[in-house]
């Protein structure tokens, strides 16, 4: 536990040296007051607090950006040290080729839980000083999606670092994140649009539409935030979220489900590759 500890630590300084904290930081409480600002207008034509339609608009903003930036600083952790020659020097120590794995792992996902809970936050602080009026009953579905968003960034984390196990040169590896953002930010929701429509109900079941649910994290993230949510009937997947029959317990189960697989995967192929 310690050497995951410290090869966790030796993340978070690389990623501090390098900006990424602050880059995250601030391009997440940017774009979330500006969400907050512009965002909680109409609230009194809805009918619903700012704190409602900001959980909408940063959950939305969470599936586009917080993946991308997971997958930006995951990509090359494995391949990027391999190409240096400083995972050779790495791996000289008393440190096991799982606790590099889930030490850099730690870090990267601290550093992304940092960025979110401060970013994040400044929007829930704005709102706060205006003076609006929050129902106790938004606080939980914010911190909710606060937590959501950090095991999302988790996901994506770990399926950066199963990518750079498993491919030779920095190069391949970024170009298969970017690749799994578009099939899962984008591609796969557009695919099952259409595949719905053309399928009018025959094949794709209720039950069937909950399974395939289950293959998209984002679309779990998406479910597990809008349900309960007083202006949930103004967000693209309303009606799949009414209609879902997953709970919020199993959407987090299937979440992190998402984080352990390819997580395992690159576990197990970095201890079975030459250096």
């Amino acid at each position: 536990m310690r050497a995951i500890l410290v090869v966790a630590l030796k993340e978070i300084q690389e990623g501090l040296r390098n900006r990424w904290v602050l880059a995250a930081t601030l391009l997440l409480a940017g774009l979330s007051l500006s969400l907050t600002l512009l965002g909680s207008a109409p609230t009194g034509h809805v009918g619903a607090s700012a704190l409602d339609v900001v959980i909408v608009s940063l959950s939305s903003l969470t599936i586009f950006l917080l993946p991308l930036i997971a997958l930006l600083i995951s990509h090359d952790a494995i391949v990027g040290e391999m190409e240096r020659g400083t995972m050779i020097l790495l791996l000289s120590y008393p440190v096991a080729r799982s606790q590099v794995v889930l030490g850099k792992f730690c870090g990267h996902v601290a550093i992304l839980g940092f960025a979110t809970l401060v970013g994040y936050g400044a929007a829930a602080a704005a709102l706060l000083a205006s003076g609006a009026t929050i129902p106790p009953q938004s606080w939980p579905a914010f911190s909710a999606m606060l937590g959501t968003s950090v095991l999302l960034g988790a996901v994506f984390v770990a399926l950066g670092y199963a990518v750079s196990s498993l491919v030779r040169q920095r190069g391949t590896a970024a170009g298969i994140a970017i690749g799994i953002w578009l099939l899962l930010v984008l591609v796969f929701d557009m695919a099952l649009l259409g595949l719905l429509v053309v399928d009018q109900g025959r094949f794709i079941t209720a039950g069937v539409l909950d399974t395939l649910l289950l293959l998209n994290p984002t679309d779990l993230y998406r479910l597990s935030n809008l349900t309960g949510t007083n202006v949930s009937q103004f967000a693209g997947m309303a009606g799949l979220t009414a209609s879902a029959g997953h709970s919020f317990g199993v959407l987090i189960t299937a979440m992190v489900a998402w984080v352990a697989l390819p997580l395992g995967l690159a576990i197990l192929a970095f201890s079975r590759r030459e250096l």
